[in-house]
């Protein structure tokens, strides 16, 4: 996939324009394995990841942050289908995942109608148990001045800016890719978080920093690097993605006026609003009656974020459109049984360790599938399958790199990817 600057031009103009649904996203996602689609009907459209299934089993779809629809309309979403219906067919996609950037009715911080968007949802896919992207996050509204967000934050938070300030940190703007893959490499071993490789970090940065849609900042102290974070930013929206630190000069907080100047580099953009892009998902009370005492997963960083003053927001999360019933129920059904994808081929990635496990081989496959094929129509009928055609078979790791989760899929050539705390 090429840049499209017509898809762009349609993304930045539409109210849930994402930067995940940009076509840089879409080449960031085609030079590591995927193959990508666009679909667009009228004011309705999605950007759509493709990655082949092992044992031949057609592929995997995915709609990261998408589709792009009124969620208001229910005509928007039903408009779209048969679009997105034919290319998931065309690349015998098994199913597709959409993550709407849709929140919760209860979250903080609101969708419009988020009752009439969660029944238009219901009317074409299932509920799935298996999210890509974090669920909750905080947003920080940075629509006022600076005054009005330092006042906002926490008062450590604020105190920690003043203080690297005091200590002599400073933030400047680089294109050092190799400092920035150096500490992401650092962070990665010190937290056991898994990170991309430098590859991936380079070519993100190629394809979103001429378009001005990123930065990379890195902190210093005497020249010495001590911090760097790359921020993304389309439409009034900005999204911290990937940070690291060296963990030297801790006492300096470094990593609290980087952070500062990313938000600055927002506003500057004309953001409203920056995303900090994942945290536990717990409800309010419970993230701040255990972020003391909790340190895995993403609790090190909640402890960070929730400084700067944003609001809690939990998406809509996974839902899933089924188009081959068998393989879709051999993926649940492997999936809850152990956590791990019937079609997985990677080891998958734990806190802080690699378990290995053997893919499954065409025997132990043919093992079980009259049995399978006997109980899948029994059971998609009760998660109220979409009607679709069940007699075409048509991966995935595109949860942001931070997320210390198992992934759920992993086809041939998908990069184990987590992201490092900067907290």
């Amino acid at each position: 996939m090429t840049l499209n600057n017509e898809w762009d031009s349609f993304v930045a103009a539409h109210p849930g324009g994402h930067i995940l649904q940009t076509s840089a996203w879409g080449e960031l996602k085609a030079a590591f394995g995927w193959h990508v689609e666009t679909v667009r009907v009228r004011d309705s459209g999605a950007l759509v990841l493709f990655r082949p299934l092992p044992l031949g089993l057609g592929t995997f779809a995915y709609i990261p942050k998408g589709p792009l629809v009124d969620w208001k309309d229910p005509t928007s979403l039903a408009s779209l289908l048969p679009a997105l219906d034919a290319v998931c067919r065309a690349h015998r996609a098994a199913f597709v995942k959409i993550e709407p950037d849709l929140v919760t009715p209860n979250s903080k911080v609101q969708t419009p109608n988020p009752q009439s968007a969660i029944h238009n949802l219901q009317s074409a896919f299932l509920p799935s148990p298996h999210p890509i992207q974090p669920r909750r996050t905080i947003i920080v509204d940075i629509s006022g001045d600076e005054l009005t967000i330092l006042a906002a934050m926490k008062a450590k938070c604020r105190y920690n800016i003043g203080l690297a300030q005091k200590k002599g940190v400073t933030v400047r703007a680089s294109n050092d890719l190799a400092t920035f893959n150096r500490l992401m490499q650092t962070t990665g071993t010190r937290d056991n978080f898994g990170v991309h490789s430098p590859a991936y970090y380079e070519k993100a940065y190629s394809l979103f920093h001429p378009e001005g849609l990123c930065e990379l900042l890195l902190a210093e102290h005497d020249g010495q690097p001590l911090a760097a974070l790359m921020a993304f930013a389309l439409g009034r929206r900005a999204w911290y993605f990937y940070g690291a630190s060296s963990g030297a000069e801790r006492n300096r907080m470094p990593t609290y006026l980087l952070q500062w100047e990313a938000i600055r580099w927002a506003k500057s953009k004309g953001c409203c609003e920056y995303d900090l892009w994942g945290v536990p998902d717990e409800d309010e009370a419970a993230l701040e009656a255990h972020f003391e005492s909790r340190r895995d997963g993403l609790w090190g960083v909640y402890r960070f974020k929730r400084g700067w003053g944003g609001r809690l927001a939990r998406s809509v999360g996974a839902w899933d459109r089924v188009y081959n019933q068998v393989v879709y129920w051999l993926y649940l059904a492997r999936a809850r049984s152990t956590g791990y994808s019937p079609v997985d081929t990677f080891p998958r990635l734990t806190y802080g360790r690699i378990e290995n496990h053997d893919p499954p081989t065409r025997s132990s496959v043919a093992f079980h599938s009259k049995r399978m094929v006997a109980r899948a129509g029994w059971y998609l009928q009760r998660r109220r399958a979409p009607a679709v055609r069940a007699d075409e078979l048509h991966q995935l790791d595109d949860r942001p790199p931070y997320m210390a989760r198992t992934p759920i899929l992993a086809g041939a050539g998908a990069e184990q990817k987590h992201r490092a705390s900067t907290g």
